[in-house]
């Protein structure tokens, strides 16, 4: 027995010695990964802009994407990516931009802020190549601004025109006999539609068409200018669905040429005037964004404020808008006298109708102080409206989808699917009649109803007002542009959303002439979370959405997100838009 115990505590502080060791590596490998040493660029450098790539507002460090092969290792942030490309106009060192444009896994507002950075990029009289194997209309979009657009002999170029397409849950709901019960405001809020209709209300259909019709609008008026093309003639060509194949891509002028990849391969070469066969110095951004000294670094500091994602209450996560974290965050730069402005990029589709007021309450009192400018992202619309109308002056993207000022709120009545379903029912006592009001296993009573209309119209009219109050302008006239209706950027300059078009940058260098600085630097908020918190909240997370992802499908995966969303909103009112902007 004596040598059993023996043997087994030996092996026990061997796993334990191993284990212990492995972490070390583990963490050493991490550090190495992350290392602040400066890698090196090479002469004759082209910068590879890949668009499969997403680009997201604020980098997020993921000490497992290494391990883990997960696309956001080491991608560098939208506003990082824009700045590194005007960097490179001057960088001796970078000669060209090679642009990957078969996919394009950013929004078209995010889209739109990268064209505008690669013609900036074109000023410098350096060469763009953009080439794709078969080329969304999404990555052809940005590929359209190079020079050159490729695509290879056997793939070819999708021109059919935009679509969107909305879920609807009604016919499940009903054979599942689930009632949503439903209360909202403004005949635009189509948030609760996939819940109480099955196809597209008019309202709905009407805003559609003309927010989906302004993006498609804009995209065309881009690709005729930068291809020096007729807007209708290519229009018509998506239209007759002429574009079929790549030699139609090219005949009608979409595209440069028909190359292979060695094809391409020796032309970037001769440009650089390599020799022949030699290798390529491609430049990923992930590396220049260390090697390249592209951040102001002046003597006045401004601060940006990223607010991406769903806007909740609590702290939140890297992928959401904490109420607390963000109060927290925006009351620190109040009192952080160093800060003499504030940028507020804003790329949220709205959320929690509270969580939403708590913000607007700080940025409120942060206005007093300093300059706040918002710069409007991909979307930034209900919620995200509702935390972004108090600013000094407003920016959005021409592609941003804006607006949605509305509210509603969901309390489902699972009764009869628990009874007549799962054989399941309920009972109990309570002290007055509302005692349970909130209940999902029973209907609403009409008082009941009435109480949550009244609710959601009281938050309503508070959220009217926080937008006429911002905007100066008269409740009535806020109510008519209001109803829950969507706006693109361009349209909601015309009702008065939106004071100006432009970029992210465009609203620190506002920030900058109403702070009157010379010079500045920026720094950038929320904080990042140190190695520990990182490695705890990543981890668990990459190896889930992997995992679901590889045995459901990615497309699948999404809609199992919407129907999550729909959960995360029962019984706390919503200023949030439609649950997915699927645009293709």
């Amino acid at each position: 027995m004596r040598s059993f115990f023996k043997s087994f505590f030996a092996a026990l502080l061997a796993i334990f010695v191993f284990c212990l060791l492995g972490i070390f590596i583990v963490i050493g490998l991490i550090a190495g990964a992350s290392s602040s040493e400066k890698p090196k660029i090479e002469p004759k450098g082209v910068l590879l802009l890949d668009l499969s790539k997403t680009y997201k507002e604020q980098s997020v460090e993921n000490p497992f994407a290494l391990f883990s092969n997960m696309d956001d290792a080491g991608v560098p942030s939208l506003y990082e990516v824009i700045r590194l490309i005007h960097y490179a106009k001057s960088d001796s060192t970078i000669k060209g931009i090679y642009i990957q444009c078969s996919n394009n896994a950013n929004g078209y507002a995010a889209s739109e802020e990268l064209r505008k950075a690669v013609i900036d990029f074109k000023r410098s009289k350096k060469f763009v190549i953009a080439f794709g194997e078969t080329i969304t209309q999404k990555g052809y979009y940005i590929g359209s601004a190079a020079d050159k657009v490729y695509c290879h002999p056997q793939g070819g170029l999708e021109w059919s025109g935009f679509s969107s397409n909305m879920l609807y849950l009604k016919g499940m709901l009903a054979k599942l006999e689930i009632q949503p019960q439903i209360f909202y405001a403004g005949k635009f809020k189509s948030a609760t539609e996939p819940l109480r209709e099955t196809q597209m209300t008019e309202a709905n259909r009407l805003q559609t068409s003309i927010w989906l019709g302004d993006l498609y609008n804009r995209f065309l008026y881009d690709v005729a200018e930068t291809r020096k093309l007729d807007t209708a003639a290519i229009r018509k060509l998506a239209v007759n669905g002429t574009i079929q194949s790549a030699q139609d891509a090219l005949t009608y002028h979409l595209v440069d040429g028909l190359k292979y990849d060695d094809e391409l391969k020796a032309e970037l070469t001769h440009r650089l005037v390599n020799e022949e066969n030699s290798s390529i110095n491609f430049v990923d951004f992930g590396d220049y964004v260390k090697a390249a000294d592209f951040r102001p670094d002046g003597d006045q500091k401004i601060a940006v404020v990223y607010a991406s994602g769903d806007i909740v209450s609590g702290k939140g996560d890297n992928e959401s808008v904490g109420s607390d974290a963000f109060r927290s965050v925006l009351r620190e730069i109040r009192l952080d006298k160093k800060i003499k402005a504030v940028v507020f990029r804003v790329n949220s589709p709205g959320g929690s109708s509270l969580a939403s007021d708590v913000i607007w309450r700080e940025v409120s009192l942060l206005r007093k102080v300093k300059p706040v400018i918002v710069s409007m992202g991909d979307v930034a619309a209900s919620g995200g409206y509702y935390i972004s109308c108090n600013a000094d002056s407003v920016f959005a993207d021409a592609n941003t989808i804006t607006g949605s000022i509305g509210v509603f709120s969901i309390l489902p009545n699972f009764q009869s699917f628990f009874k007549n379903k799962l054989g399941i029912s309920f009972d109990g006592v309570k002290t007055g009649p509302y005692a349970d009001l909130g209940n999902t296993n029973r209907p609403l009573t009409e008082t009941e109803k009435r109480f949550m209309q009244s609710g959601v119209d009281s938050i309503y009219h508070t959220f009217k007002s926080r937008v006429a109050e911002g905007r100066k302008k008269n409740i009535d006239y806020i109510d008519s542009i209001a109803q829950g209706r969507v706006w693109t950027g361009n349209r909601a300059i015309s009702v008065g959303l939106v004071d100006r078009i432009g970029t992210l940058q465009d609203a620190v260098d506002c920030a900058v002439a109403k702070a009157n600085l010379k010079s500045y630097y920026i720094k950038e908020y929320p904080h990042k979370k140190n190695l520990l918190e990182q490695i705890l909240e990543n981890y668990k997370k990459s190896v889930k959405v992997n995992m679901i992802k590889e045995e459901i499908g990615s497309k699948e995966y999404d809609i199992l997100q919407q129907v999550k969303q729909v959960k995360n909103m029962i019984g706390s009112p919503q200023s949030r838009l439609p649950f997915t902007m699927d645009v293709r």
